[in-house]
């Protein structure tokens, strides 16, 4: 690839589109300057440019959660990138796999049934409310009132959880549960926890053929 082929922009940049080269799911957009661009050819991983920090950024340097770069291709006016990489990791900084989790319409748009989507979509709304702390909002009420008010509020659920599967409520459990995980998440969100993580635990104790404690 001849760098000099790329039509940056005013400021030096040119958008490009990050793309799971295995999904093509639409991972992220980040903009590069030329050295940047030089960097994520000679190391097979993404580097950007920073507009907000003004500066260059590794992905992954700090998280772990590097992108190696499979294929890098440009558009017709060489003014946009589609890079293709193999994610060591979510590519958002909420801990999502994707950046684009806000759907603003689908017109095909079925009920969820995927609880592992549930619970990502779940999950990344929290964090949105950590982050921008919304009045009126019980999820920032939660966050507000800091660790230990989360985890009264995890072992209260806990407790009630189990005081509805006694009683063989099934409504009553269901119920209960859901709570029980909402709050979960909370706790999760709160000490930076992802769900990522607890997959890949998961995931390791079944290969290890280890049942949880």
């Amino acid at each position: 690839m001849n760098i000099e082929e790329i039509n940056f922009d005013k400021l030096g940049l040119v958008p490009a589109i990050v793309q799971d080269a295995q999904t093509r799911r639409v991972l992220t957009l980040a903009y590069l300057n030329k050295e940047s661009l030089e960097r994520t050819l000679e190391t097979g991983e993404t580097w950007f440019w920073s507009r907000s920090r003004q500066q260059l950024w590794h992905k992954g340097e700090t998280s772990g959660h590097t992108q190696r770069v499979e294929k890098l291709a440009f558009d017709c006016d060489a003014d946009a990138l589609l890079v293709s990489v193999i994610p060591q990791g979510p590519a958002c900084h909420t801990g999502a796999e994707s950046c684009f989790f806000n759907t603003a319409f689908d017109q095909n748009a079925q009920p969820e049934t995927n609880l592992g989507e549930t619970l990502t979509r779940l999950y990344e709304l929290i964090a949105s409310r950590q982050r921008e702390r919304p009045e009126g909002s019980y999820t920032t009420y939660l966050f507000d009132q800091g660790i230990d008010k989360i985890l009264k509020k995890v072992g209260e659920e806990a407790t009630e959880t189990i005081v509805a599967a006694k009683n063989d409520d099934r409504e009553a459990f269901t119920n209960e549960a859901s709570d029980l995980l909402y709050h979960l998440l909370v706790l999760l969100v709160e000490r930076g926890v992802t769900l990522l993580e607890i997959s890949e635990e998961l995931v390791n104790r079944g290969g290890n053929h280890q049942e949880a404690s």
